[in-house]
């Protein structure tokens, strides 16, 4: 490997451990809509998905789906409280990044809700791109989302480094060979 250029970090249970505030909001959105959503089936398996994926794995009927992604954004910022900042991984970038590394996010969510979240957190000025769902097509484990990373940070594979904390963030970083660092939160 040589010098390393580019730090790469997923967002939602990497950078910042949502999946409390994403929980709180999800079922705030399906109830306004008439749906039970299952929480403990967000929780233990879908967390990390994109949207329909999401929706089809804990099941939230198709002709609710856009009413609930609406409403979610609008509610999600009041659960904000919830969120807990991966500080020394936030340390490890704020380092690198004032030591002229490109600093990137790559996440297949919401641009609108990431940048909400990094903006309460007061941390959008350590990274030089973020890339989010909008930006690709494909969702993790395809590794178009990394490829784009490295696209912007104008980096070679081996001069990158991937935080990241699910299997398919895993299987994408891999694809896009780059090595990564496995992040890992305990929710309980």
């Amino acid at each position: 490997m040589g010098q390393i250029k580019a730090i790469i970090t997923d967002f939602d249970g990497t950078l910042v451990f949502t999946k409390e505030a994403n929980t709180k909001a999800y079922q705030e959105a399906c109830k306004l809509c008439g749906h039970e959503f299952d929480a403990d089936k967000y929780k233990n398996e879908a967390f990390g998905l994109r949207f329909n994926e999401m929706c089809d794995y804990v099941g939230i009927p198709q002709e609710i789906r856009e009413k609930v992604k609406e409403l979610k954004k609008k509610i999600y910022p009041k659960y904000f409280n919830y969120l807990e900042l991966n500080l020394p991984l936030c340390l490890t970038l704020i380092r690198l990044h004032n030591e002229g590394v490109k600093t990137c996010i790559a996440s297949t969510a919401s641009k609108e809700n990431l940048n909400n979240v990094l903006k309460y957190l007061e941390i959008e000025d350590i990274f030089d791109y973020v890339i989010t769902g909008e930006d690709v097509k494909h969702g993790k484990p395809d590794p178009e989302v990394y490829l784009k990373a490295l696209e912007k940070c104008e980096c070679n594979p081996e001069d990158a480094v991937i935080y990241e904390d699910s299997e398919v963030g895993f299987k994408a970083a891999e694809a896009a060979n780059v090595k990564y660092i496995s992040v890992n939160q305990n929710y309980e």
